[in-house]
């Protein structure tokens, strides 16, 4: 018992008598663990945050005909119905026509407007979404047709058949896209279908996957092959921006982890040799007293063990919660828990702390007892 305590007495008042060189040491190792647990914490849930931010660069998933073939309104419902909703974000079929106003020829597209905020967020519009599906009675017009019509908002536009027959819509919204939506008129699609007799079928489809680890590429491979008749692929522009600024954002997370870690175990390793030489004439003691090289091996292990233990608890504590306002200030959302995370911030500190007690222990080690003592 007496053997116990005293192997833990030493360490233990040599820790408060260096209090100073203990806090630092708690304090590099605990930042340390923080960041790497914080770093790892956002990591390992990055792909599902990023993912649900990216969705703002619009549609990254196409679908239509191939070779001429005509693509239906039904094939598009029965495909984004088997669609796994972990992988589902949004989607709208797109029939594209040329109908005549009373002022001239306008481009017309037929989408599902419900879906259009969640698919083409990006999109500034001036006015109001059109939110119901079966809305015959308003339309939404870019903005360069609408300026070139002299159209505004609340105006009316009619559209002239060959045969005389006329519809009149109400302009709910103005649309700024930046890209040819600017120049086309909207309307609900089987508005367009009615008005054009083309039941059924349309141009193309697009859609917004979840893309985590290029699961976009994968899922378009797979339904290719379920449905030969059409041309299905990924938006190559928009998943392989995607991919590229979730594996730069995880590049720099571990940049950051390894340059912390590096500071971490300098600070260390300065403060621990600064500790063990001011103790030069305590070790070079034990050694004249008989300690064996191993028991003063085991008493620096011991005490360099509870800094670490102590900074790891503190460090672990505060990367999660650092990690829960990172999560918040950049997602607008908390960060999952992973097991993985605590596991690794222990083995990562621990490699630290052995990192850099290993020069200053060799030092103690080759101290000469007998000279040390001499100069004292």
């Amino acid at each position: 018992m007496k053997d116990n305590n005293m192997r833990w007495l030493l360490p233990g008042k040599a820790l408060r008598h260096k209090w100073r060189r203990t806090l630092t040491i708690i304090a590099a190792l605990a930042i340390g663990a923080a960041i790497v647990t914080a770093m790892a914490a956002i990591y390992f849930d990055i792909n599902e945050k990023m993912s649900h931010e990216l969705r703002s660069f619009g549609a990254n998933f196409y679908l239509g005909a191939k070779n001429e073939q005509p693509f239906t309104l039904t094939e598009y419902r029965r495909i984004t119905a088997a669609m796994p909703p972990a992988l589902y974000h949004a989607s709208s079929p797109y029939l594209y026509t040329v109908a005549r106003s009373e002022r001239e020829p306008v481009a017309l597209v037929g989408v599902d407007f419900p879906a259009l905020p969640a698919l083409v967020p990006y999109w500034q519009v001036q006015g109001g979404w059109i939110s119901i599906d079966f809305d015959d009675r308003n339309t939404m017009l870019g903005k360069t047709l609408a300026r070139q019509l002299e159209l505004n908002l609340g105006d009316d536009i009619t559209l002239v058949k060959d045969n005389g027959e006329k519809k009149t819509f109400r302009i709910k919204g103005i649309i700024e896209s930046g890209d040819a939506m600017d120049n086309v008129m909207l309307l609900n699609i089987g508005v367009v279908q009615a008005w054009t007799d083309n039941h059924d079928r349309i141009s193309y489809a697009l859609a917004s996957l979840a893309n985590d680890n290029d699961t976009v590429t994968a899922y378009a491979g797979r339904l290719s092959a379920e449905n030969p008749q059409l041309d299905i692929h990924p938006i190559r522009k928009v998943s392989a921006a995607e991919g590229q600024i979730l594996h730069k954002i995880k590049g720099l997370m571990g940049l950051v982890c390894i340059i912390i870690l590096l500071l971490s175990s300098l600070c260390v390793n300065t403060s621990l040799t600064a500790m063990t030489h001011e103790r030069r004439r305590e070790f070079a003691l034990q050694s004249a007293l008989g300690a064996s090289d191993r028991q003063i091996t085991a008493q620096i292990v011991r005490e360099t063990l509870a800094m670490t233990t102590l900074a790891i608890t503190i460090g672990i504590l505060l990367g999660l919660v650092l990690a829960q306002i990172l999560g918040h200030v950049v997602f607008h959302a908390s960060i999952a828990p992973r097991w993985p995370v605590i596991p690794l911030a222990v083995v990562l500190s621990l490699a630290v702390a052995a990192a850099a007690v290993a020069l200053p222990l060799k030092r103690v080690l080759a101290l000469q007892a007998a000279v040390v003592l001499k100069g004292a």
